[in-house]
């Protein structure tokens, strides 16, 4: 796991590593020190400070005088801060519905497409419902990915109605019974209203046409985008019922901390990142595994 982690947590890595080692004991000045190089790496200023306050306490505590065990600590209070124990897994029940928001670019249909891979390998079958009818040939890159996969993709026109495409695709998916049903949903934050109104339309064609289908909304996010990240988290959480988020883009632009600032900010845990453009290369996501990660 996190295999690329050189490269995508970058500066963030390094940065910490430099305040550390650069000090022969742990005062005052180390950890204003830290506090800065982690609110620098997109880390929020109250998730920074929950950490630093966190990390002043336990080295009182703890009487933690080397920066090895500063070092240690850090990665400890990290991985805890961001840990929300099995709720990280992606549900293995079948028959699973996921709805997949997030806004154009984030990666979107990209992530639908490394999900099912995922999906495929572990023996499960896959269908693709293409309800992100409002944006230009979204269908179309769906279908892309469906065949390159070997998935089969239920589409409407341009336009159409959503929860009428996830209609038929539960049909057909229950007629192939299918394992899990994954629709590529609205990212449009325009106009909540709207968005919301769409989403709870297709929330209750699903609890009508398929109640004993377990569900699942994961929300993608780009992590390049930093705060922005943040926002769109906080707007989407607003209009549908997020149980996780999808992380893509974490590999050599992006600084890391994101990861850190939604996963305190959220009470939603984080259930995959994407470290590359490969197909392998959506890996689930483990707090510990991450935090650790940090300081090698």
């Amino acid at each position: 796991m996190f295999q690329k982690k050189k490269s995508f947590f970058g500066r963030l890595q390094e940065k910490i590593e430099d305040v550390i080692l650069m000090r022969p004991e742990v005062d005052e000045d180390m950890l204003e020190e830290l506090e800065e190089a982690l609110i620098t790496s997109d880390i929020g200023m109250d998730t920074t400070e929950k950490i630093i306050q966190r990390l002043r306490d336990d080295v009182k505590r703890m009487n933690i005088r080397q920066p090895e065990g500063v070092k240690a600590q850090i990665k400890n209070i990290i991985s805890e801060l961001m840990d929300k124990e099995e709720a990280h897994k992606l549900s293995d029940k079948s028959p699973l519905i996921i709805l997949v928001v997030g806004v154009n670019g984030s990666g979107k249909t990209t992530s639908i497409a490394k999900i099912a891979y995922r999906l495929q390998k572990e023996g499960k079958s896959v269908l693709f419902a293409a309800a992100d009818t409002f944006r230009a040939a979204a269908s179309e890159q769906l279908q892309i990915w469906g065949d390159r996969l070997g998935v089969g993709v239920i589409k409407h026109k341009e336009g159409a109605d959503p929860s009428a495409v996830i209609f038929d695709a539960i049909h057909a998916a229950k007629a192939r019974e299918t394992d899990v049903l994954i629709c590529d949903t609205a990212g449009r934050l325009q106009n909540k209203k709207n968005l919301m109104a769409e989403l709870e339309k297709m929330y209750r064609v699903i609890e009508r046409e398929y109640p004993e289908a377990e569900r699942e909304c994961l929300l993608v996010l780009d992590a390049a985008t930093g705060k922005n990240a943040v926002s769109q988290a906080k707007e989407f959480s607003q209009v549908a019922q997020i149980t996780g988020i999808v992380l893509t883009k974490l590999d050599g632009t992006a600084k890391g901390g994101i990861v850190i600032t939604i996963a305190d900010m959220f009470d939603i845990p984080v259930k995959f990142i994407g470290v590359g453009e490969g197909m392998e290369d959506l890996e689930p996501f483990d707090a510990a595994e991450f935090a650790a990660s940090l300081f090698e």
